[in-house]
């Protein structure tokens, strides 16, 4: 279940709020004070936060600066306040939206689910490109968007070219290449004669990711045709 936090020191307003929310299945949490919204939002965990202003004790302004600096879960702004300055600093520290009181409850509920249902897309597009961006297999890890390997979970250093031998031979676990086949999909041109430099990449690797390199458990020689990577 969806967890919002309301600050709100109008107790009648907040109440009623909260109502609305639980009824449209949301858990909800209400803070009159701005320090307690203060250390609720530093503190704990919630999808949205439901802030007003004019607060007693830390203001709605500073709670929401604070938040910023540890979240970005939707944030609603609630306030008597009409002035258009007050609204572009509200953004400015990082709002995601703006009600001027009074407000149909409806409407604040319609916000809500729209702002939550825009915060969850953009979590579930950033972990699906993080997904695409980490390879696992066994005890390696690649990270593509940062050109980094793990083993143990510990970095190796590689080169550039052992880099995009390694990731490309672990992104076609199981297949037999031969050294040409390799030479030309990471040195970019087909080989002439002399295939000794995927060999001796291949021995570089192996003394980084091996514990015996003699005894290769990623990086498998097939005699008389090439390499393959044992997933």
């Amino acid at each position: 279940m969806k967890k919002i936090l309301i600050v709100e020191d109008e107790l009648s307003i907040a109440q009623l709020e909260r109502d609305y929310l639980q009824v449209s299945g949301y858990e909800v949490e209400v803070a009159t004070e701005g320090d307690k919204g203060l250390q609720l939002v530093m503190h704990e965990s919630y999808d949205l936060v439901i802030l007003d202003l004019m607060l007693p004790g830390v203001d709605g302004y500073e709670i929401c600066r604070r938040l910023r600096s540890v979240s970005e879960v939707p944030v609603i702004v609630v306030s008597a306040k009409k002035e258009d300055s007050d609204k572009i600093r509200v953004f400015g520290l990082g709002a995601d939206d703006f009600m001027t009181k009074p407000f149909s409850p409806s409407e604040l509920v319609a916000r809500v689910n729209a702002h939550m249902s825009r915060y969850d897309r953009l979590v579930n597009a950033a972990k699906d490109r993080r997904n695409e961006d980490i390879l696992e297999i066994r005890d390696l890890s690649f990270d593509r968007a940062a050109r980094r390997v793990m083993l143990y979970g510990k970095e190796i250093t590689l080169t550039q070219k052992e880099y995009d031998l390694l990731l490309f031979l672990a992104e076609h676990p199981n297949t037999v290449f031969t050294k040409e086949d390799l030479f030309r999909n990471i040195w970019g041109f087909e080989v002439v004669g002399d295939t000794a430099t995927v060999t001796v990449h291949v021995k570089k690797i192996r003394e980084k990711i091996e514990i015996d390199p003699t005894k290769p458990k990623y990086i498998e020689t097939i005699w008389g045709v090439g390499y393959r990577f044992h997933r």
